[in-house]
């Protein structure tokens, strides 16, 4: 509430400053069709990628909108719209958003070059944009993310870690995501400078779409290819993904599990780690990340640097030097779980600890 209230201290500073000169001599900013800078009164456009992965929908879309409402005393409001992994009609989304005058986007895209033009768009309308979670291509204004090729490389470690001195006694199979998404480069990047030369790749896939149905296709063509029985351990992407390879390995009959890694703290991979049927997961603060991305979005509406909100700058393909904010992550296991999503609120224990998660809660120690 004090940096809301600051907020609006530094936004009625500038109005009294505005009245006494030019835009230019005011110090610039965004501006509404007046002349003056904005107050709390603002649309701020979301455009989130899909909802087959449970985190848009159930923590970034209220946890921002939450926080728009905090930074402009419960008078802004967030305009949402979710492309369900298509970037044709994310592009239509952001263009309708542009026409309807919000006065700054926040943009998780689904091709990061596809939405370019939309990006460029809204620069010519003077609507700011925030790049969030992926590095969309255009002149972004800020970026928001983790550390995504450290993703890779906390994932390449600990399937590392779970093999021990088994590493090259059979195949891994590598479960990417989709080539269109800028991050899963990177969390491929990172994977593959720990794995190379320690194990034996077997197979390696760009999953299309993230999808889990698509994972557990690829699962059983590489298990078919390489026999069920070489294959001693599955780097996955993400838990979506890892539930599909998970029930393919189940199909095929093996008598134990190999590790299997995910990213994304699903609830579904939580229990799945605690179960003992995926090793690990990568857990991602999205209330950290979710309140960065809507104070830049709210300063940005209103003309306010970024200042500590953004100490790093980023390089994306077409833009140089995106002042960005990139959140640290921290490997999910059976360990830390109280430490990690129950701390942080992002699941209950009876959430998680369902009847048929009792048992493995209760020798986990979660509560």
């Amino acid at each position: 509430m004090r940096r809301a209230a600051v907020a609006v201290a530094a936004t009625a500073m500038a109005v009294s400053l505005a009245a006494c000169g030019s835009a230019k001599e005011s110090g610039g900013g965004t501006k509404s069709s007046d002349g003056a800078k904005k107050g709390d009164d603002l649309k701020i456009g979301l455009l989130l990628p899909e909802n087959q992965t449970a985190r848009y929908e159930k923590f970034d879309k209220p946890l921002i909108e939450a926080k728009v409402k905090e930074l402009t005393n419960g008078k802004g409001q967030i305009v949402y719209a979710n492309a369900k992994q298509d970037a044709t009609t994310q592009n239509q989304q952001a263009d309708t958003m542009i026409t309807n005058k919000v006065d700054a986007l926040i943009v998780d895209a689904v091709d990061s070059k596809a939405i370019a033009g939309s990006v460029k768009k809204a620069k010519d309308a003077g609507i700011p944009v925030v790049a969030f979670d992926r590095l969309a291509e255009g002149p972004i204004d800020s970026y928001v993310s983790f550390d995504n090729e450290e993703v890779g490389h906390v994932q390449g470690k600990a399937l590392l870690q779970a093999l021990g001195d088994k590493a090259k006694s059979g195949d891994i199979v590598m479960m990417n995501g989709a080539v269109t998404d800028p991050n899963a480069k990177l969390f491929k990047k990172g994977a593959h400078a720990e794995l190379d030369g320690k194990v034996n790749i077997g197979k390696e896939y760009d999953t299309k779409e993230w999808k889990p149905e698509n994972a557990n296709a690829n699962m059983e063509g590489a298990l078919s290819a390489l026999g069920k029985d070489k294959v001693i351990g599955v780097y996955s992407a993400n838990d979506g993904m890892a539930g599909g390879i998970i029930t393919a390995l189940k199909a095929a009959g093996l008598a134990k599990l190999p590790p299997v890694t995910g990213q994304d703290a699903e609830l579904a991979g939580v229990q799945r780690i605690l179960s003992g049927e995926q090793y690990m997961s990568v857990y991602k603060s999205y209330p950290q990340e979710d309140a960065i991305a809507a104070e830049m979005a709210v300063k940005l509406a209103k003309g306010q640097d970024l200042g500590s909100l953004a100490p790093k700058k980023m390089d994306s393909p077409t833009t140089k030097g995106v002042p960005s904010n990139i959140v640290p992550v921290v490997s999910l296991t059976k360990d830390n779980v109280n430490d990690t999503v129950i701390k942080d609120k992002i699941y209950t224990v009876a959430e998680i600890c369902t009847s048929a998660f009792k048992a493995a809660c209760d020798t986990a120690g979660v509560k």
